[in-house]
């Protein structure tokens, strides 16, 4: 069984050695682990596993968890499911001056064509000798095999286009 979890801190970053603490007390092991700084906040991100009574001594532990470190802990148990194989890694990158809805747009082309984002990173920046803000992103992604990848990019391309983006999208060499 498993235990998504996100925790939420504000100024601080000493709660993950506790959460991991109490993983390893609950017999739980991470199967994996992120963590960032967004502003002022930390946000760790973990995917635990055990057998389902581990998972839920855990589960009370982490409430204790919220009181005594005051964070936010946000919990899930994934629904177990095979794993398709017939996809394919790709990562794309894009680049273009700053434009509210952008990454909607974006999200919203991927997810209309059935292709699964597992990793999304983006940010926003000053230009180099511009007063401009540019806005850039980076995912990895998974394609369905069955897709026509050169209609795929042929597609993407004419958004990119319309939207004014400039993006790489090719295949992860593993």
């Amino acid at each position: 069984m498993q235990l998504a979890l996100t925790a939420l801190g504000a100024n601080q970053t000493n709660f993950l050695p506790e959460i991991i603490r109490a993983v390893s007390e609950c017999q739980c092991k991470i199967v994996d682990i992120r963590s960032s700084r967004l502003a002022n906040v930390t946000a760790a991100h973990l995917l635990i596993d055990s057998n389902w009574n581990h998972i839920a001594k855990l589960e009370t532990t982490l409430e204790l968890l919220t009181t005594q470190l005051h964070i936010n802990i946000h919990k899930l148990r994934p629904e177990s499911h095979s794993q398709n194989k017939e996809l394919l890694p790709y990562s794309l990158e894009t680049v273009s001056i700053y434009q509210d809805g952008l990454l909607q747009d974006i999200l919203t082309f991927l997810t209309a064509r059935n292709i699964i984002i597992d990793e999304m990173t983006g940010s926003s920046y000053q230009a180099a000798y511009l007063q401009t803000q540019v806005f850039s992103t980076k995912f990895v992604l998974f394609i369905p095999a069955g897709t026509q990848l050169l209609s795929l990019r042929e597609e993407f391309l004419d958004f990119c286009d319309q939207l004014n983006i400039d993006a790489i999208l090719e295949p992860i060499k593993r």
